[in-house]
């Protein structure tokens, strides 16, 4: 008995020591509605390009409008440098910090890149697209890859549908 007894103080003792991992962000995926245009574009440029990362609309617009973000801005560099997640390495589909960052999941690669974006010291204070993908990557090249994409998603302004 008293053997287990003290296996199973090691046990709980085991899990409560053990970090816990909490859902990068709780609001569930059906705050964004699916008549947001934005759902729509970002769901139709994913699936154009054959990139799993079209299961993460909903994550990459909560994330971005979070953080205050061109809505287009994530979903473009997860394109460039994963293929939207098809070629991603440690859940990383960003290539953040030349892919040596793990994220516990491409879920929380999202939030925490675009918190990243907006509130690093080293992007804090670049108030255009042009400066963040300058700072993100300064190879010739880059940001036209980028901005191109942003471009085939639709304009900046695209209005939220009511119940947004």
């Amino acid at each position: 008995m008293t053997k287990s007894f003290s296996r199973g103080l090691v046990l709980a003792a085991g899990l409560l020591a053990s970090p816990a991992v909490a859902d990068p962000d709780p609001i569930p995926a059906e705050a964004i509605s699916r008549k947001d245009p934005r759902w729509i574009l970002i769901k139709q440029f994913f699936l154009e390009n054959g990139a799993p990362a079209h299961a993460y609309v909903d994550d990459f617009l909560i994330a971005a409008d979070r953080n205050g973000l061109d809505w287009r801005l994530l979903p473009s560099i997860s394109i460039v440098e994963s293929g939207g997640g098809r070629e991603a390495r440690n859940n990383n589909m960003f290539g953040w910090d030349n892919c040596r960052v793990h994220f516990l999941s491409l879920k929380e690669g999202i939030y925490r890149v675009a918190s990243m974006l907006k509130n690093s010291s080293l992007y804090k204070k670049k108030t255009t697209i042009d400066e963040i993908l300058w700072t993100y990557n300064p190879r010739i090249g880059y940001k036209a890859k980028v901005r191109a994409l942003m471009a085939q998603l639709g304009p900046l302004e695209l209005v939220p549908a009511p119940g947004r």
